[in-house]
């Protein structure tokens, strides 16, 4: 097999958790791109439905499904959906989280100190980015085992392998705030799942990697850009559409000897 046609993902299936999200959307697309059909799973139904559409107007087999992670029903039924639609379930890639992002949408709202921050915030994160993985995984590798092989793809963090600068988010003359703590936990924890999954189906052919991604830009003032940019070694924050080779990568045989890894993809924010 030549070294392109490894990364050829004809015929396999795959689902995206959160792929309306930013960069749902564009795993969504690379995996399509691949050759692989497309389920879009998503809590906004509508949403999902829609860039489904999209992607079958592109050429790509795709279904959406409203589904959410942290609820075993939900979760079920999505995988079931996949099955009738395509008939298999080859790749899920797990990135439905709740990440509190620093953008124009998402400004001043992270006010919250550590010594008061709500239980019902970490119980919640806790729900979606730990527990909502654990149910996407559990119910997506019963077919895998059934057809002798799959691949599992966690999406994790820079704050799941380092703690968060929080002079990033700091303005002068504003009231301090913090990327909260429930998020640097939960992505540890997926590092901590990636491996536990990739060991313990040593020998059944299925694959599980972490893509860690460092921040990507998404309309940040430039306060923001410059602060997390001077932290990068290349100066920058990336671009949405630069997680995607990575993710196919992992997706497809060109990684067929790599589980239980973390493909880190930060500009070099954490090598420092």
């Amino acid at each position: 097999m030549s070294t392109k046609d490894t990364f050829d993902l004809t015929g396999r299936v795959a689902v995206v958790t959160g792929g309306g999200g930013l960069l749902g959307r564009e795993f969504c697309r690379t995996l399509g791109e691949g050759g692989a059909s497309v389920v879009v799973a998503e809590l906004d139904g509508a949403l999902a439905c829609n860039l489904a559409s999209d992607l079958t107007s592109a050429g790509v087999p795709s279904l959406g499904v409203q589904t959410d992670v942290s609820n075993l029903d939900s979760v079920q039924n999505m995988v079931a959906q996949t099955l009738n639609a395509f008939g298999s379930l080859d790749i899920l890639v797990n990135s439905a989280a709740l990440d509190p992002k620093f953008d124009p949408e998402h400004a001043k709202r992270h006010s919250n100190a550590f010594e008061d921050y709500p239980l019902e915030a970490w119980q919640q994160a806790l729900d979606v980015n730990l527990t909502g993985m654990f149910l996407a995984s559990q119910a997506a590798v019963r077919p895998m085992l059934k057809k002798g092989q799959g691949v599992i793809i966690n999406i994790c963090s820079i704050y799941g392998i380092a703690g968060p600068d929080q002079r990033i988010y700091q303005r002068k003359g504003q009231p301090p705030q913090f990327k909260p703590v429930h998020y640097s936990v939960t992505k540890a924890g997926v590092l901590g799942f990636t491996r536990y999954l990739a060991t313990y189906y040593a020998g059944k052919n299925i694959r599980t990697n972490a893509l860690t991604p460092g921040g990507v830009y998404n309309g940040h003032d430039d306060e923001f850009v410059k602060s997390y940019s001077a932290r990068a070694v290349m100066g920058r924050m990336a671009q949405k559409d630069e997680m995607n080779g990575a993710l196919l990568f992992l997706a497809s045989d060109a990684s067929a000897y790599m589980t239980g890894a973390n493909l880190v993809v930060d500009g070099g924010w954490t090598a420092w």
